[in-house]
């Protein structure tokens, strides 16, 4: 069982790692700016609290004595500018409030973005024509929080990008893995349930072999 911080556990995402992670038996601390707007009913390993992924001081009161601290905070769900400025900004406010609980800080997860990995053309997802402007932005930010884990060596860090597409569906438990290319099925479609990308995550958790690096996950 393992303790494990969660900002971003009223989106999307971030309900279905809540859901799995307190399916499994672990110990799991919501932490979300208004309590009283998390949809997740009660549980007896689920603790919520009030915290600001922008604030580096808020961020390392949640990490306290936790073995993971999971940000799904842009991941999804968002309706603006207000959630695309918050991607690469969290970033460093994630690491700055690991990094002030030094050697005894837990392992930072963050949900990350698909628009930098690889085709197989050899282009990135965002270079595909077509795409709408703020959708590129959203992309670019991810890439921009990615580009900043890649800098940090004193903080263990795990950076998941979802497939291609990413929506509500069915948990099969079943998926296959890459590093920086796009898991494409037999029809070259790139996809993923919320529900199994939240299984996959929570496989990282249990059976870390991602420290250090992005990962992918797609059917």
């Amino acid at each position: 069982m393992a303790k494990i911080s969660l900002f971003g556990a009223n989106g999307s995402i971030g309900t279905r790692i809540l859901r799995e992670a307190l399916d499994r038996g672990h110990r799991v601390t919501a932490v979300v700016r208004d309590p009283a707007k998390l949809t997740v009913p009660d549980h007896q390993n689920l603790t919520v609290i009030t915290g600001d992924v922008l604030d580096p001081a808020s961020v390392t009161e949640a990490a306290k004595g936790q073995d993971v601290l999971v940000s799904a905070v842009g991941g999804g769900g968002g309706d603006g500018p207000g959630h695309l400025a918050t991607i690469a900004p969290s970033a460093k406010s994630l690491v700055a409030g690991v990094r002030a609980l030094g050697a005894g800080a837990p392992l930072l997860l963050t949900v990350g973005g698909a628009g930098s990995l690889r085709t197989p053309d050899g282009k990135q997802v965002w270079d595909t024509e077509g795409l709408p402007e703020f959708l590129l932005q959203i992309m670019h930010a991810h890439g921009d929080a990615l580009d900043f884990y890649r800098t940090v060596d004193d903080v263990r860090w795990t950076n998941l990008s979802p497939a291609g597409t990413i929506e509500p569906g069915e948990r099969t438990g079943v998926y296959r893995t890459d590093v920086d290319n796009l898991v494409l099925d037999a029809e070259g479609n790139s996809r993923i349930s919320t529900e199994d990308y939240a299984v996959a995550l929570l496989d990282e958790i249990e059976r870390p072999q991602h420290v250090g690096e992005r990962f992918t996950v797609g059917y």
